[in-house]
C-alpha cells in the first residue's frame, strides 16, 4: 500500500499547547515524520521595551516572563544590576530571596505536573496540584499582596520583610506538602497509562541535550548533573545543604521524576533557611546628598534611589530558575536607563528540542514530550 504525506497543523490555540503555539506536523499515516515549531504569536516586545524604562521600572515586566514562575525571573534581572553596578546585597534580604524562589520552585513544578497528567487525560493531579499551588500563592499574597505577578525583588534587596504570621504558615505549608507529594507519587507513579505514556517516549541522549541548549530538568532528566546554584553559586547558595537531582533514562518519566524529587529539596532548604534567618536590613543603602527645594542646608540621607545610574559596562547574569538556565545580559551607557536587555530563557532552548524528541513518534506522544518539557509561552515570545 501506497500512504501519501500528510501536513497537519496542530496549533495555535490547541489545549496542550501551554499556550499560543503552533506545531506544523508532516506526517506519514500515523507517524511524525518531520515538526516545526512556528513561534510569535505572545510576542510583546520585552527586551525592546526595556530600553524605554528605568532600571526599576522594568522590574514588573520580568514578572510577564515565566508568569508560572516570577519570582526567579524578577531575581535574575536584579542580580544582574547589582552585579553591573557593584551592589552588595543584606544577608537577610539574601535569605528572603531564596526562600521565595524555592517556593516558586515548586508552585511551578506543582502546575506543570498537574498540566503533564491533564494533557494525558487525568484530572485528579491538576486539581491537587492546584490545591497546594493556591496555599502557596496565599503565602505569597501575605508577603507583597500579589498572587502571580509579584514584582517584590528591587535592585539591593527586597521590597518588604516577612510580615508577621509568614514563618508559622510556611512551616504549615512545608509540613503538609511533604505528605502531598507522596500522595502524588502514589497516584501517579505505578499508573499503568501513565508509565505506558512516558516511560521510554522521547528520549534525547545527554550528549544531544547539551546540544540544543537544554538546561533544568529536562537536561538532568538525561543523566547531566548540571545545576547553575552548585557548578557557579550565587546568593547564600554555596551555605545551604542540597542534591541535585538527576535521572539517567532521558525520557519523558524521567523528566517527571527530576521534578517530584526537586520538590523535596525545595522543601529542605525552606526549612533551613527559616532556621537560619539572620536580622539585617532588607534593601542595600547608599548616602546622597540632598539639596532641599526650601534653602535649607545641604543635608546627606541614607537610602536606595528609585532611579540610580549604574556604570557603563555590560554583564551576564545567569540563575537556576525552575525551568532552566535563566540569563539577563544588559549593556549599560551610564544613563538612567539599560542600552540593552537580552534574556536568556529556558523555555525558548528547551522548546527547540521538541523536533528531535518526537520524530518518529505519534501525535499523542507528541503531547507527553512536550507536556514534560514544561514550556510557558511567555517565556518563548518575549
Amino acid at each position: 500500500m501506497e500512504t501519501e504525506e500528510l501536513l497537519i497543523n496542530m496549533g495555535p490555540v490547541h489545549p496542550s499547547t501551554h499556550g499560543v503555539l503552533r506545531f506544523k506536523l508532516r506526517m506519514d499515516g500515523e507517524i511524525i515524520k518531520e515538526c516545526t515549531i512556528v513561534l510569535g504569536y505572545l510576542h510583546r516586545g520585552t527586551e525592546k521595551l526595556a530600553e524605554m524604562k528605568t532600571y526599576l521600572q522594568f522590574i514588573p515586566y520580568t514578572d510577564r516572563l515565566d508568569y508560572v514562575s516570577a519570582m526567579p525571573s524578577n531575581y535574575a534581572y536584579v542580580k544582574a544590576v547589582e552585579e553591573l553596578a557593584d551592589i552588595e546585597v543584606p544577608l537577610r534580604a539574601e535569605y528572603i530571596r531564596v526562600l521565595v524562589m524555592e517556593l516558586n520552585r515548586i508552585v511551578n513544578h506543582l502546575v506543570a505536573i498537574g498540566s503533564l497528567l491533564m494533557d494525558l487525560g487525568a484530572s485528579t493531579m491538576m486539581m491537587w496540584g492546584f490545591r497546594e499551588r493556591e496555599k502557596a500563592l496565599q503565602l505569597f499574597e501575605m508577603l507583597c499582596g500579589a498572587r502571580m505577578t509579584f514584582s517584590y525583588m528591587r535592585i539591593g534587596g527586597v521590597r518588604e520583610d516577612l510580615p508577621d504570621g509568614f514563618i508559622p504558615k510556611l512551616k504549615e505549608f512545608i509540613e503538609d506538602m511533604e505528605k502531598r507529594i507522596a500522595d502524588y507519587e502514589q497516584l501517579i507513579n505505578n499508573n499503568e497509562i501513565f508509565l505506558m505514556r512516558m516511560k521510554g517516549i522521547a528520549t534525547i541522549s545527554a550528549e544531544e541535550a547539551i546540544n540544543y541548549g537544554m538546561t533544568g530538568p529536562t537536561l538532568r532528566g538525561s543523566g547531566v548533573n548540571y545545576d547553575i546554584r552548585r557548578l557557579e553559586p550565587y546568593s547564600i547558595y554555596p551555605d545551604l545543604d542540597f542534591k541535585v537531582c538527576v535521572r539517567s533514562e532521558g525520557d519523558s518519566y524521567a523528566r517527571y521524576i527530576v521534578r517530584i524529587d526537586e520538590m523535596r529539596e525545595s522543601l529542605h532548604i525552606l526549612r533551613q533557611l527559616i532556621d537560619n534567618m539572620p536580622e539585617s536590613s532588607i534593601i542595600a543603602t547608599q548616602k546622597y546628598g540632598i539639596i532641599p527645594m526650601t534653602g535649607a542646608p545641604y543635608t546627606a540621607q541614607t537610602y536606595f534611589p528609585r532611579i540610580f545610574t549604574p556604570p557603563a559596562g555590560e554583564v551576564y547574569s545567569r540563575i537556576e530558575a525552575p525551568k532552566g538556565e535563566l540569563g539577563f545580559y544588559i549593556v549599560s551607557d551610564g544613563t538612567t536607563k539599560p542600552y540593552r536587555i537580552k534574556i536568556r530563557s529556558p523555555s525558548f532552548c528547551n522548546l527547540a528540542a521538541i523536533p528531535q524528541l518526537v520524530r518518529g513518534l505519534k501525535i499523542p506522544d507528541l503531547i507527553a514530550a512536550f507536556g514534560s518539557i514544561d514550556v510557558v509561552l511567555g517565556d518563548v515570545d518575549r
